[in-house]
Order: C-alpha cells, then sequence, then structure tokens
C-alpha cells in the first residue's frame, strides 16, 4: 500500500502529467508551427512559424528572402499574360501587372487612360450605373462570409442589370507557399461564381486565380484586403 507521501506526490503527477498529453495532441494553428508536419507541403518550420524557404536551396533560381521565395523580377518571373489578369488601374506590361504611363506601352493604336491600357480592336470600357464590389474572406478560407454574401448579392444584380460579362479575379495574402495560394484563390472564385449562379446570373463568368501575386500587405490589416475576389468588367 503507498504512503501518504508517495499518495500526495502521485496526486500532484497526474494532472501535470496529463496537461503535458493534451498539449502535446493539440496541433499548432497554422501558420504556427512546432515540426515541419505542422505546415503545408513544401514548407518548413522556422522559429515556430511555417515558411517557404529556409535557404536559397529551398528556392530553384531565386533566393530566400524572410522566408520566402523571390524570383528575379522581368518577363521571366511568374505574372501576367493578359490585362484582364490585372487589377483595376493597371495593365499587363513585359510580364508585369503595373499602370502603363504612355501609349507607346499599349501597342500599335493603343492609348493608355488612367493607368491602363486601352488595345488597338478591344472593346470599350463597360459603362455602367452600378459599381462592382470586392469580396473577402477570412484567412487560410474560402468559406462565404455574410458580408461576402451580401457583397456577391449586389454584384450579381449589378452584373444582371448590365447584362454583361464579368471576370472573378482571386487573390491571397501572402502566407503560405505560392501553390496552396493559387489553389486557395481559385477555391475562393468557385464559390462567388456558384453564389452567383445559384442568385440567377447567367452572363458569362471567367475565372483568373492570381494566388498572392497582387499582395500588399505587410500586417494582418493589409493581408485582409489581400485576401477576396475582385469582379472586374
Amino acid at each position: 500500500m503507498p504512503s501518504p507521501r508517495f499518495g500526495g506526490l502521485f496526486q500532484l503527477l497526474v494532472p501535470a502529467l496529463m496537461c503535458v498529453a493534451l498539449v502535446a495532441g493539440c496541433p499548432a494553428k497554422y501558420p504556427k508551427c512546432s515540426n515541419d508536419k505542422d505546415c503545408h507541403e513544401k514548407e518548413f518550420c522556422v522559429n515556430g512559424q511555417c515558411q517557404q524557404c529556409k535557404s536559397d536551396g529551398d528556392c530553384p533560381g531565386g533566393k530566400c528572402n524572410a522566408g520566402r521565395c523571390e524570383q528575379p523580377s522581368g518577363p521571366q518571373s511568374m505574372g501576367c499574360t493578359d490585362d484582364k489578369q490585372c487589377p483595376a488601374g493597371q495593365s499587363c506590361l513585359d510580364g508585369k501587372c503595373k499602370p502603363c504611363v504612355s501609349d507607346d506601352q499599349c501597342g500599335e493604336g493603343g492609348k493608355c487612360n488612367a493607368g491602363k491600357c486601352q488595345r488597338a480592336g478591344s472593346s470599350a470600357p463597360v459603362k455602367a450605373s452600378c459599381t462592382l464590389e470586392p469580396i473577402y474572406f477570412d484567412f487560410n478560407e474560402s468559406v462565404l462570409t455574410t458580408e461576402a454574401t451580401s457583397a456577391i448579392d449586389r454584384d450579381g444584380e449589378c452584373i444582371k442589370k448590365t447584362n454583361h460579362e464579368a471576370t472573378l479575379v482571386g487573390r491571397s495574402d501572402p502566407r503560405g507557399t505560392e501553390e496552396y495560394n493559387l489553389a486557395l484563390s481559385d477555391r475562393r472564385t468557385q464559390q462567388v461564381k456558384g453564389r452567383l449562379n445559384s442568385m440567377g446570373v447567367t452572363q458569362s463568368l471567367k475565372l483568373n486565380a492570381r494566388g498572392e501575386l497582387d499582395a500588399t500587405g505587410k500586417d494582418e490589416a493589409g493581408w485582409a484586403k489581400d485576401r477576396r475576389v475582385d469582379v472586374q468588367w
């Protein structure tokens, strides 16, 4: 029979051991981590945070900067191939989305209008009495919130009223790998398209998943604006 002293020590140890077991059994919430298994595929756990790389060797053709792979700038890096892939006020110039500053950047017969190229032979900008608005998402989510659903419904009514095709451009914040963020932004465009179709939008809806390519946020407030789907004419 255990002594009272041993029994008291046992009573103290059991709760402590249970706490350790519970903590060990609960994985860290992404992007926090305790090892590489807590991160997405092709990510590494460094100082308790999931990141894209640990060294330049993890970034083929690029460099590892603060845990993220950066590719050389220019046409050879990931960018755009068409103006429709770029946000409002920007055009696809030399493989990158950026505002134009002169007509000669827009090709033969093209015009630069408020940073956007109007290419020769392209259709004129849509003139609408309503305005399309972006749809925002929670971190690492493609599920529609109540606010997102309301924004989509307003966009849907605008599209039906204008009777013109639209493009859904999916975006993500810069955390996570490029591959994961590209897939996440695609799921977001699919969700928005599904909602628009369910409310009777029959006009053509083109999908363009951009992932993190146009992300500009540096903190949570900025990242929240990166997590969106832009609905554009």
